[in-house]
């Protein structure tokens, strides 16, 4: 009997050191999903709190309660400047105080800001807070009618811009005036007659503390910041940022691993909500060092990093790869960056930065500026924007959905309700909108407001927010990035992902940058794929090579038919690929001055496209 019982305590023993093993075993990822579990609701519950005070504490009570504890700390480095949070402080109060008493600027109304990257872009943002105004944050790229359309979204009556900027104010300035929208700018002269310069006044201007009514009727719904959408298929949408969105959205460097003693290194532009609310203003809501580059630099980002003592780096885009193609040069490991944070990292380019650059933690992550929730890859999972963990869905139920990509359209069945896709197979992400995921759309823009809406997808009565992109979730629920849906196009029957054609061709070694979209051919259902392609230095196009390359990593359908080299490839100011421009012009010969080239069976290779063979492709002699 005593025997016996010892055998129990024993086997008792042996299956609890064993339990740890079995659990990891049939649940990998467990432990890594608890933890995240807990951390983004203990981040969320704490944003609640905060914004339930009355007043409630936002992102610039946060910021002033750094600078009064700590105002000799580092906030932001540019260039050979450094400031304190004491300084921004002061001047962002000082500039608040001008704005108040040469501009009149009330609580409410909405002020654009029209600068490159640089300091002022910091203690302006914090300024117009202070007075309880909200920043349209116009691309300092824009120009012309996409500039003029911008300011109309946002509904701003004031534009505060830099002398750098002034070909393109000038442009605007007689239109903007029969608007009636002021412009200033924000420089100690003015190049521009009847635009008047702040400089002299913000100097003037004392640097106490703003009283609080300017605030008085802040909430959690206020409209903080407008960021316009990048504008890759036409005139760009002003999201509409609240506060409380402003505050979770900083909070997403503290998920990632951000402390406040990192030194975050953001080379991307402040207009972007990567730069502005996870880069800077993660910095705010931690208390870390921010430093500010004008403008990206794969030459010089690893200096810059070991100049400033760097710890964690921003991407964006297409950054990483840019850093992968670069030169290799000596000393490439010798960096104290830790910690990567961004979006848009294609698993080949992932792979070659971690065997490049050494052992940096990366955490991707994926969301749009305007949509209501998102994912963060918290476990390092090669390729993937996030997991759908067991806990997941108690913050946002989202769901991957069946979708028509000839006819730009969710499939439904016969109750009329979306139909969720199997483990593997892309799919539509949608994501419930509910009082916790709130969509605020866009300014000014109310029916492309209502075309990001969904209503009864899965069951009669709900409402869901498109996100315009198809994800794949794999079979231990990670969650990966497949294309956007206008980009996706439909060729002999199948759906082609532009962005898996593309990392797919990245890899050729005389191919720099690479552009995939499809075309329209007559007489031919779908659109036809097209790849507009930059070389390398110094490196000639390989027809053959490409036309092999595709054929042994590419489904036939999938394999470009066009190629078009150009010297640059057309890209936003957050480095996403236009294709609009391309997809119009089509590959005519006879009107596109850039080398054509056309997949050739026959020669095995892709071979130059004359007017005789495009003559003879619409006429239906030349099959593709």
């Amino acid at each position: 009997m005593l025997l016996l019982a010892g055998t129990a305590v024993a086997g008792l023993l042996l299956l609890l050191l064993l339990l740890p093993a079995l659990v990891a075993r049939a649940a990998p990822y467990l432990v890594a999903d608890a933890v995240a579990f807990a951390s983004t609701a203990w981040v969320a519950l704490r944003c609640e709190r905060r914004l339930a005070r009355r007043p409630p504490v936002t992102l610039l009570d946060i910021f002033r309660a750094h600078a009064s504890r700590q105002p000799r700390r580092l906030l932001l480095r540019f260039q050979d400047e450094l400031y304190t949070y004491g300084d921004v402080e002061r001047r962002s109060s000082r500039v608040a105080r001008a704005l108040a008493r040469h501009l009149g600027l009330r609580r409410g109304q909405t002020v654009a800001v029209f600068l490159p990257n640089c300091p002022t872009y910091v203690w302006t943002w914090l300024a117009l807070a202070k007075l309880g105004c909200a920043m349209a944050c116009l691309n300092s790229n824009a120009r012309g009618r996409a500039l003029r359309h911008a300011l109309a979204a946002a509904k701003a009556a004031v534009m505060l811009a830099s002398p750098d900027l002034r070909a393109a104010v000038e442009e605007v300035l007689p239109d903007l005036r029969q608007d009636g929208i002021r412009v200033f700018y924000l420089s100690a002269e003015s190049p521009t007659p009847g635009v008047e310069a702040l400089g002299p006044g913000i100097e003037a201007a004392s640097d106490e503390p703003l009283p609080a009514h300017h605030r008085a009727d802040v909430t959690p719904n206020s409209k903080a910041i407008y960021i316009f959408t990048s504008g890759t298929t036409g005139l760009p949408k002003a999201a509409v940022i609240t506060e409380k969105k402003l505050l979770l959205v900083a909070n997403m460097c503290r998920l990632c691993g951000v402390r406040a003693e990192d030194v975050v290194y953001t080379p991307l532009p402040l207009y972007h909500s990567a730069a502005l609310l996870i880069g800077l203003g993660g910095c705010l809501e931690v208390g870390a060092t921010c430093v500010l580059r004008a403008k990206f630099s794969a030459s010089q980002f690893w200096d810059d990093c070991r100049r400033y003592n760097v710890t964690v780096i921003q991407y964006v885009g297409e950054v990483m790869r840019y850093l992968c193609n670069a030169p290799k040069r000596p000393g490439e490991r010798d960096h104290s960056v830790r910690l990567a944070v961004g979006n848009g990292l294609r698993a080949e380019v992932w792979k070659e930065f971690l065997q490049r650059f050494g052992p940096v933690t990366i955490r991707e992550f994926y969301g749009a500026t305007e949509g209501n929730a998102g994912f963060i890859n918290y476990t390092g999972k090669i390729g993937a924007v996030g997991r759908a963990n067991v806990f997941l869905k108690k913050f946002a139920f989202f769901e991957l959905i069946r979708y028509n990509v000839e006819r730009d359209e969710p499939i439904r069945d016969e109750r009329g309700f979306c139909i969720p896709v199997r483990p593997g197979e892309p799919g539509l992400l949608v994501i419930k909108i509910t009082k916790t995921t709130p969509f605020h759309g866009y300014a000014g823009d109310p029916e492309k407001t209502e075309k990001k809406v969904l209503r009864n997808v899965l069951v009669k009565g709900d409402v869901f927010f498109n996100s315009g992109d198809l994800l794949m979730m794999d079979h231990e629920k990670f969650l990966y990035f497949q294309d956007r849906v206008g980009d996706t196009f439909r060729w002999k029957g199948e759906n082609v992902a532009t962005t898996e054609v593309e990392g797919t061709l990245a890899t050729v070694d005389f191919i720099q940058e690479i552009n995939v979209y499809g075309v329209s051919v007559p007489g031919c259902e779908g659109r036809c794929g097209m790849a507009a392609v930059r070389l390398k230095p110094g490196a000639s196009f390989e027809g053959e090579s490409l036309y092999a390359h595709a054929k042994e990593c590419l489904p036939s359908y999938a394999a470009p038919r066009f190629v078009r080299l150009q010297e640059a490839l057309e890209i936003t100011g957050t480095f996403k690929q236009c294709k609009g421009n391309l997809v119009r012009e089509g590959f005519d010969p006879n009107v596109i001055k850039d080398p054509l080239f056309f997949l050739d069976e026959a020669k095995k290779s892709y071979v130059p496209l004359s007017p005789d063979v495009y003559a003879d492709i619409l006429e239906k002699r030349l099959k593709l």
